[in-house]
C-alpha cells in the first residue's frame, strides 16, 4: 500500500473508532438519564409513594424544573410556577395571595412546596387529588396564569430544545401528560430537614434546643397545648381539614366548595409547620403576619362558627407558656 494511502486508511479508521466512542459515551450519558433514581429522602421521613408511570429520573427532574421556573406557562409569558414559590422563601412568595398575570391577585395564601411529595391531596380545600394534576389549576386559572393547557403545550413544542428534553424524559414531545408530570417529578425532589428539633429528635442531641425550646416542645405535644393532635407528624401536619374558628363568617367556603356540605365551610387542609418561622403570612388567606398572632388565635380558642372543631379551646397559656411556644415553632 502507497504510504500516503496507508496514512489516510489509518486517519480513517481512527476516525470511526472515535465516532463510535462518541456515540458510545452519548448513548451511556443518555442511559444514565434515563434511569431511576432514589431520592434523598430526610431522616424520620418514610419514602414517598412515587406513581410507576412517573418515577424520578435526572432527565424528567431537570425538564421538571426547567418548567417550573419557565414563564411560558402563563398567557402572557409573564409570570412562572416560581413566581409564587421562590426557592429563596422556602417555596412561598411572602405575601398575602399570589398575584397573577396583569397583577390580578389571588384568593388564597400560597403554600410552601416543600416536602410536597407527602401531600395526598392537593390546594387548600383539597380539591386536586394527585400531585401530577395540581400544576394544571394555576395555569388555567384566571387570576393566574389564565392559560390553556393545550396551547402551552403547542407553544412548548415550537421550541426545539424542549421537544428534545422532553423526548428524552418521557419519550415523546410535549404533551399534558409530560407536562404535569415533569413538573410533579421535581416538585417531589423539594425536601425540608436538619432543623434544630430533627437534630434533637433523630440526632438526640439535647442541646439543640435550648430551655425556652423545650417548654414550647412540651406544650406541643401535650394536652395543655393540644397542638400535636393535628400536627404531630413527621411533617406537622396530619392533612386533615378542620375549621379553626378564623371567621363567624367565611368569605371563601373552603372544603364545602369541593364537597358542597354545609358542614364543610371554613374547613382547610391543616398546613405543615415545617419552616413555619419563614413562610408568614399564614392562615388560608395569609390574614396573620405573625407567629405571635397564630399563637395568640388559638390560645383564645377561635371563633365560635358552628363547624369549629372541637379540639380547639382557650388555652389560657401564660405570656411565658406563649413565647416559649413561639421559640419552638421557630426550631421547626
Amino acid at each position: 500500500m502507497h504510504y500516503r494511502s496507508f496514512y489516510t486508511f489509518c486517519l480513517l479508521v481512527l476516525f470511526l473508532i472515535s465516532c463510535k466512542k462518541d456515540k458510545s459515551e452519548k448513548e451511556e450519558e443518555l442511559d444514565e438519564g434515563k434511569a431511576v433514581i432514589t431520592l434523598s429522602v430526610p431522616t424520620g421521613f418514610p419514602y414517598p409513594s412515587i406513581p410507576a408511570d412517573n418515577e424520578p429520573t435526572r432527565y424528567r427532574i431537570e425538564l421538571g424544573r426547567r418548567l417550573f421556573t419557565d414563564p411560558i406557562l402563563s398567557r402572557d409569558s409573564s409570570i412562572s410556577c416560581s413566581s409564587c414559590h421562590k426557592d429563596d422563601l422556602y417555596f412561598t412568595d411572602g405575601l398575602a395571595v399570589p398575584i397573577g398575570i396583569n397583577n390580578l391577585a389571588g384568593t388564597r395564601n400560597a403554600p410552601s412546596l416543600l416536602n410536597v411529595a407527602y401531600q395526598p391531596y392537593f390546594l387548600w380545600d383539597g380539591g386536586v387529588p394527585k400531585l401530577e394534576q395540581q400544576v394544571l389549576a394555576p395555569i388555567e386559572a384566571h387570576n393566574e396564569m389564565d392559560y390553556d393547557v393545550n396551547l402551552v403545550v403547542d407553544r412548548l413544542n415550537r421550541i426545539e430544545s424542549y421537544r428534545d428534553a422532553f423526548n428524552k424524559a418521557y419519550d415523546q414531545n410535549a404533551s399534558v401528560f409530560a407536562l404535569t408530570r415533569a413538573i410533579a417529578c421535581y416538585e417531589r425532589t423539594l425536601f425540608s430537614t436538619s432543623s434544630r428539633f430533627d437534630d434533637y429528635q433523630y440526632n438526640n442531641n439535647a442541646a439543640a434546643l435550648n430551655a425556652s425550646e423545650f417548654n414550647g416542645m412540651n406544650l406541643f405535644f401535650g394536652e395543655r397545648g393540644e397542638c400535636f393532635h393535628c400536627h404531630g407528624t413527621y411533617n406537622f401536619t396530619d392533612n386533615s381539614f378542620k375549621n379553626n374558628g378564623l371567621y363567624l363568617n367565611y368569605a371563601d367556603s373552603g372544603r364545602a366548595r369541593i364537597t358542597t356540605l354545609q358542614s364543610d365551610v371554613g374547613k382547610f387542609k391543616v398546613p405543615s409547620l415545617r419552616n413555619i418561622v419563614y413562610t408568614a403570612p399564614y392562615m388560608h388567606d395569609g390574614s396573620m403576619n405573625t407567629l405571635e398572632e397564630v399563637v395568640e388565635h388559638y390560645n383564645l380558642g377561635g371563633k365560635a362558627h358552628i363547624n369549629k372543631s372541637g379540639l380547639l379551646r382557650p388555652l389560657n397559656l401564660t405570656s411565658q407558656e406563649k413565647t416559649d411556644l413561639v421559640n419552638f415553632l421557630k426550631a421547626l
